[in-house]
């Protein structure tokens, strides 16, 4: 009987590397690892592939998904405004079902019997790759090596180190647990977990410090057609490197820093730390350019749907119809958001400054201006206000005939 195989989630870091022996050792079964690359930087595609190898993986596939994130799922979310709790773009939460579509694809052409990823019982990553799992493939079999395992990150260090197993450059003394990708980066664990104490500095990586930010703002131009950039300064790009172009530029102006206290799946509060540059800046944007473009009962509407949303995404149920179902919506409102908003960049903000749309824009100057163009007639006003105000005033005709006061 052959010994069966798992898909592992693999990241290159410490606790996917450790656990493609210890899920050989206490579960007898073989790794295959797959890494994605959703833009977290990876440099050399082969140096991750071989690590796996290296830590006991029997395959190990790299995939190149960086256009797919950016087309498949930084854009919807771009187009939904999607920030849990109004705050958190939804870095990793966005590219978990991406990691899970291609975990089920190699665990089907490596005939393999299930999958499993590198996530704790106390954090949301748990839910995403084993939700995606059950709407993807419901007959594979999900592992929680790690959850399992419930092995500190000093331990883990040490389990790595007795075994030879090659890990990344790790000190117990700055244990960050890192996770990043083309929408932004996330950090925590150490002394992040004391939501009284300040990040330190050497937690950040994509922004500079507001106090080591340029003295002189600069302003970009993005020009938006259905809802997505398509363009910097009048320079067309391709989605993935436009959002890696103001991604940096936002962040050498200390654009995009996120300190907050979240509500995890789980049901326990932590605390997170964010750089989400580019998220932050094109976010600001699109939602500026929506408010010249949308009729206002459409507008209304769609940011009663926007946090749902998000929360959809951010509790792993991104393949599920309610998700499904909004996109369709979310995607019919965006056809009306086309035209460029100017945005400045100045020591940690991203303001809109201008904002323009000639073919969706409702915005009228001789509706809206006070000079001699107005073209507004104001005779209409008082009728639409006694009109606007009669249910109250019959209300408050009766409540105070009744002896009721104000």
């Amino acid at each position: 009987m052959s010994t069966p195989r798992i898909v592992l989630a693999y990241s290159g870091g410490l606790d996917t590397s450790v656990a493609i022996q210890w899920m050989k050792e206490h579960r007898g079964v073989e790794v295959v690892a797959c890494a994605v690359d959703v833009g977290q930087g990876i440099d050399d595609l082969d140096e991750i592939r071989q690590r796996a190898l290296d830590c006991g993986a029997v395959e190990s596939v790299v995939v190149d998904a960086k256009q797919e994130f950016a087309a498949d799922f930084i854009a919807p979310a771009l187009k939904a405004n999607a920030m849990y709790m109004g705050k958190y773009p939804l870095v990793s939460a966005l590219s978990r079902p991406l990691i899970v579509k291609h975990m089920v694809e190699v665990a089907r052409s490596t005939g393999a019997a299930g999958v499993a990823h590198g996530a704790t019982g106390k954090g949301n990553d748990q839910v995403r790759f084993e939700v995606g799992t059950m709407c993807l493939a419901p007959d594979l079999e999900a592992m929680a090596p790690i959850r399992d395992w419930a092995l500190t990150r000093d331990a883990a260090i040490d389990y790595a180190e007795q075994r030879g197993i090659p890990i990344p450059t790790m000190t117990k003394q700055s244990p960050y647990s890192i996770d990043e990708n083309a929408w932004g980066r996330t950090a925590e664990c150490g002394i992040l977990e004391d939501p009284w104490a300040a990040p330190p500095e050497d937690v950040y990586e994509r922004t500079v410090s507001v106090a080591d930010a340029p003295d002189e703002p600069e302003e970009v131009v993005l020009a938006f057609e259905q809802g997505l950039p398509v363009s910097i300064d009048g320079r067309s790009l391709p989605l993935e490197e436009l959002v890696a172009e103001i991604d940096r530029r936002a962040g050498a102006h200390g654009v995009g820093r996120i300190d907050m206290i979240e509500d995890r799946l789980v049901g326990i509060k932590s605390r997170e730390i964010y750089e989400c540059p580019g998220a932050i800046t094109l976010l600001t944007a699109h939602r500026d350019l929506e408010d010249l473009c949308l009729e206002q009962e459409l507008a209304e509407h769609k940011r009663a749907e926007e946090g749902r949303y998000a929360q959809l995404i951010y509790n792993g149920l991104w393949w599920g119809p309610l998700k499904s179902a909004l996109d369709a919506f979310i995607d019919e409102a965006n056809s009306y958001v086309n035209g460029e908003v100017r945005v400045q960049l100045y020591k940690g903000s991203a303001t809109v400054v201008g904002r323009r749309s000639e073919q969706h824009g409702l915005y009228t100057y001789e509706m809206a201006t006070y000079d001699a163009e107005d073209a507004f007639d104001q005779s209409l006003a008082e009728g639409f206000v006694k009109l606007w105000g009669l249910p109250l005033k019959t209300w408050a005709a009766k409540a105070q005939a009744a002896g009721r006061t104000l």
